[in-house]
């Protein structure tokens, strides 16, 4: 069983745009943020959601070609049978949020220890479950914005519970849902095969003005080395998941 940190004593507008049909906003490294306030979409429930498949490349057996002359048995079996031992991991990744309050109050919302949030409460973030399995759904949480004076940053992570890192075989999208105007996604396309967690997006108060940035930051523990990188000064320990039968 995997094991990783868990929180002790708990408690400018630069964007790539989709098409009008798609009706989303990409973050990329270039152009990797934009104001919900300059959008209109600083109000009511904030939907963040996590989706995850295995990347098309392992399923499909993309990857060096098995010459016909060197093995001649291997290069005429399917595309599925080559990719399936690399391509079949149990992966299972959480959707968590660390975050900081206008009077000082810090603290994690994350499936590990029961900390889900509370919407209407503070931290005003509630993570909705914990998806196991990467159905089609996934993982979402909400951010009540109407309490966007109360909030200081935010910091969107996502890392993988079990014992196999597999960021570079998954494709997994961060997508943020405003009450009002387009979509935000954010894409972990980095392979970093040895990952465990990624810091995805900031939301920060800045003068009062809500400022969405991407960040997409891999790193090789857990929580607290997010901890570590963005300053939040928390003290963590080591958590366990209670093991859910399929």
């Amino acid at each position: 069983m995997g094991f990783f940190d868990g929180l002790l004593g708990a408690r400018a507008d630069d964007f790539d745009s989709g098409s009008a049909a798609s009706g989303s906003i990409k973050l990329t490294k270039r152009h990797h943020q934009v104001s919900l306030t300059k959008q209109g979409a600083a109000t009511g429930h904030l939907r963040v959601n996590l989706t995850w498949r295995m990347r098309t490349s392992d399923l499909d057996g993309a990857g060096p070609r098995t010459s016909l002359f060197r093995d001649p048995f291997k290069a005429l079996k399917p595309a599925e049978v080559l990719g399936h031992g690399q391509s079949m991991v149990n992966v299972d990744l959480d959707l968590g949020c660390l975050y900081e309050l206008m009077d000082g109050t810090k603290g994690v919302v994350q499936p590990l220890g029961g900390y889900l949030g509370d919407v209407n409460a503070p931290p005003y973030v509630k993570l909705s479950g914990d998806d196991r399995f990467g159905s089609a759904s996934g993982e979402t949480m909400y951010v009540n914005l109407d309490h966007r004076e109360n909030i200081k940053r935010l910091l969107v992570f996502v890392y993988i519970y079990d014992q196999t890192p597999a960021f570079d075989r998954t494709h997994a999208i961060v997508t943020l849902y405003p009450s009002n105007g387009p979509r935000i996604e954010i894409g972990l396309d980095e392979r970093h095969q040895q990952a465990r967690s990624c810091a995805v997006v900031m939301i920060e108060n800045v003068k009062g003005e809500l400022v969405v940035r991407r960040e997409v930051k891999f790193v090789y523990g857990f929580q607290a080395e997010l901890d570590r990188l963005y300053g939040w000064g928390l003290q963590w320990g080591r958590g366990y998941k209670t093991k859910v039968e399929k």
